[in-house]
């Protein structure tokens, strides 16, 4: 071959498609990769790696993550290049910032998901179409990202924000603006059915969006309906249910199992082996975390939040309001909680003088403190900051969580988010983690395995041609990693810790990570669906 920008010599390739480990030395030229065997004749390059006793794989692929406005505020984007991530799925949870021909409503689902995805402080948020927002990302991030139409944003486009039927022409409406969408280069459809105004869809105006979106060649990841039915197993048949009727792929993101179920993840994971069994295109992604984290507004029952963040601020304002919240809390248990309740959820993202005492305490501590009931301290806390705090509980126990990754449908979506001091240590650790804890120490999986579901079946999913393995011609997204040293250095009191054992990370053949440094370059962009 001609001379080559990089080598990456004397590593163990794992390539990334579950095929065994091998030693070869991985050359970079113009971007895209070429292998050489062994004994190859190398040729002269600029630059070289020695990886000798280190892994060389494709860039991970995270099915899951909240970065659709910090990124635009910070392209560097450290908490996840530094795990290894190359390319990320956003305009998760039904919430994306794309399409919005109105100014307006684009501001207020900033305001209303801020507790989630962030308000970053002089971010221009002026664009209005799929194009014009995936173009704000080309050259100015350390990542690629991947892009998801939520279904709020549909529905605000097609109906606003209020919990009303969607009709036949309003149905139609979106289904428009998905397909211009799609055409414009995302990859599919996201539903968030605890946040409104996409909660309020029904399974039959899913399906017929999910449909749109499968017949331009996406699929349908779907932040299920958790209170639905037994709110164990009907939430999840809800989500096969709309691939079935859409004759759409259905993906279930962040998997996960609640040590409160009423019964254990294996009757979870037959729900998925009865619908491929039937032919359907099921598959799900899960994070290696027991910590979840969202807005705090997820607390509060769903038409609290009816007709968008101006209505829902007056409604936090009124007693009477707060007593019928108090009520139907009591109904809902630890749904959104944990076995703890609401004592234990930490709290975060706060920017004015007098809360930023309650910075990574509980609501526990903040009733303790100020005397007030938890309703009480949720509502106030939303009005002082004008919605956008943030929540950490506990999530997923790790029986679950490994027992979910052993199946063949499983891959790796991080969830992660970028709000508040202490955000979820999956933010900073989920890839090291699983190299680290579950495929070295534990052998919950083999490297070769994990390596798979990180990268090619993640592409596979997305449609994408070139990337999550490696081999002669794909683009060159590229981790190296020391299988003996990488491990998590995030904890749940100590969330914002770099990893170990991440070397290097190439991203379209630049080096991003270099000795486990970012060496400022940010060439990521937004991927097409269809283009790449």
């Amino acid at each position: 071959m001609d001379d080559a920008d990089l080598l990456i010599t004397n590593g163990t390739i794992v390539d990334g498609t579950g095929g065994p480990a091998r030693s070869g030395t991985v050359a970079v030229r113009d971007g895209r990769l070429a292998l050489l065997a062994p004994d190859a004749q190398l040729p002269a390059a600029a630059r070289t790696i020695d990886a000798a006793g280190k892994v060389v794989a494709p860039g991970f692929i995270d099915l899951h993550s909240h970065s659709g406005l910090v990124l635009l505020a910070d392209g560097r984007h450290e908490p996840k290049i530094r795990q290894g991530v190359t390319t990320e799925v956003i305009g998760v949870d039904g919430l994306s910032y794309a399409p919005f021909a109105n100014q307006q409503d684009l501001a207020d689902l900033i305001v209303m998901n801020a507790g989630l995805d962030g308000r970053p402080e002089g971010l221009d948020a002026d664009w209005t179409t799929t194009a014009s927002y995936l173009g704000r990302f080309d050259g100015r991030t350390s990542v690629n990202v991947a892009l998801l139409i939520g279904n709020s944003a549909l529905r605000i486009g097609a109906i606003g924000w209020r919990d009303e039927p969607a009709t036949e022409r309003i149905v139609a409406d979106m289904r428009a603006n998905l397909r211009e969408a799609m055409e414009e280069g995302a990859f599919g459809l996201s539903s968030g059915l605890d946040y409104p105004p996409g909660a309020y869809a029904t399974t039959d105006e899913l399906a017929a969006l999910a449909g749109e979106a499968s017949r331009h060649g996406g699929f349908y990841h779907s932040h299920v309906r958790y209170d639905l039915g037994d709110r164990f197993l009907d939430p999840f048949r809800e989500a096969i249910e709309i691939g079935r009727r859409g004759d759409s792929p259905a993906h279930i993101t962040h998997f996960y199992h609640r040590a409160t179920f009423p019964g254990p993840p294996e009757e979870m994971l037959a729900l998925v082996d009865d619908a491929r069994t039937d032919g359907l295109d099921v598959t799900f992604d899960a994070y290696p975390y027991e910590w979840a984290s969202t807005r705090l507004l997820i607390m509060l029952p769903i038409w609290v939040q009816d007709g968008g963040p101006r209505e829902t601020k007056e409604r936090l304002a009124e007693r009477t309001t707060r007593d019928r919240i108090r009520n139907e809390m009591r109904g809902r248990g630890t749904l959104y909680a944990g076995a703890g309740g609401l004592g234990d959820v930490r709290l975060g993202a706060f920017t004015t003088a007098e809360d930023q005492r309650w910075e990574g305490r509980t609501l526990g501590d903040v009733c303790t403190a100020t005397g007030t009931d938890p309703v009480d301290a949720i509502c106030d806390l939303l009005l002082a900051e004008d919605l956008r705090v943030n929540e950490v509980t506990p999530g997923p126990h790790t029986d679950a969580i490994t027992t979910f990754y052993r199946h063949p449908a499983a891959m790796v979506g991080t969830d992660s988010t970028f709000v508040a001091a202490k955000p979820s240590p999956r933010s900073y650790g989920s890839y090291p983690r699983i190299l680290g804890q579950f495929v070295r120490d534990e052998h919950v999986l083999g490297l070769e395995e994990a390596v798979s579901k990180m990268t090619s079946r993640p592409a596979a999913r997305l449609g994408l041609r070139d990337r999550g393995v490696l081999r002669d011609g794909a683009v060159a997204d590229v981790v190296v990693f020391d299988p003996a040293r990488v491990r998590s250095n995030a904890t749940y009191d100590e969330p914002r810790r770099f990893p170990d054992g991440i070397d290097h990370v190439l991203v379209d053949g630049v080096t991003v990570v270099g000795d486990g440094e970012h060496t400022g370059a940010m060439p990521g962009r937004s991927l097409r669906r269809g283009r790449d």
